[in-house]
């Protein structure tokens, strides 16, 4: 199963989510997060979601540990998930891909719909079971159904949740950590990018040797 490839740094999101203070680097907190957005039901689906998408190995973090599913809680109280800062008019309908989503539900709204309609599938499928109680073999299994358009879930097609799930748990992989998510510069490390240093022109051409400083956030703290 090839969900997720690993590729370069994705940009973090502009908006701090509402509550966080500004410049506070909640990867930095030792208290459990506890999601102001999703309820419980929704939080497991995430937790277990983000664990398939990005599972731990030998080369870096996964993303549960690297505190994706915080960032996601973060992101979906913003602006930008909440779609106030999308044109949300109609028409509303199916386009070519080229043409970004054109429907009616903003990000918040499309992983909330998605949520519910997947655990109903599994509810239906697996005698009452939500997708967070599933084997990760079942789980692996219905995220493939989902990215190749081929789970049949009701009220939200299933390319256009998953495709906005996926999208933002790669977001929370690699942002910085203030968002929540890429925890300890884990996923910055793994990949070799040295964050927010102010100069590191000299290494732009090279090629045969990595870059042997550790990443720095926003705030400042080195990887």
């Amino acid at each position: 199963m090839t969900l997720v490839p690993v590729v370069a740094a994705l940009p973090a999101c502009k908006e701090a989510p509402k509550g966080a203070a500004a410049g506070a680097s909640p990867a930095q907190d030792s208290t459990p997060y506890q999601p102001a957005f999703f309820n419980a039901a929704e939080w497991a689906f995430v937790v277990a979601a983000c664990d398939r998408l990005i599972p731990a190995d030998d080369i870096g973090p996964g993303a549960v540990e690297s505190g994706v599913p915080e960032f996601l809680d973060r992101h979906m109280q913003t602006p930008y998930a909440s779609g106030a800062i999308w044109y949300m008019q109609g028409p509303f309908l199916e386009a070519p891909s080229e043409f970004g989503y054109q429907g009616r539900l903003a990000l918040r709204d499309i992983l909330k719909v998605g949520i519910a309609a997947m655990d109903a599938h599994c509810r239906r499928a697996f005698d009452g079971k939500g997708f967070a109680a599933l084997t990760v073999e079942q789980q692996e299994q219905l995220l493939t159904q989902a990215q190749d358009g081929k789970l049949g879930l009701e009220e939200i097609g299933d390319k256009v949740f998953f495709s906005n799930l996926l999208n933002e748990v790669k977001n929370g992989y690699f942002a910085d950590p203030k968002y929540g998510g890429n925890k300890d510069m884990g996923a910055w490390k793994m990949i070799g990018y040295p964050g927010m240093r102010a100069d590191y022109i000299d290494w732009i051409s090279v090629r045969d040797k990595p870059y042997p400083l550790g990443p720095v956030d926003l705030s400042g703290r080195r990887g």
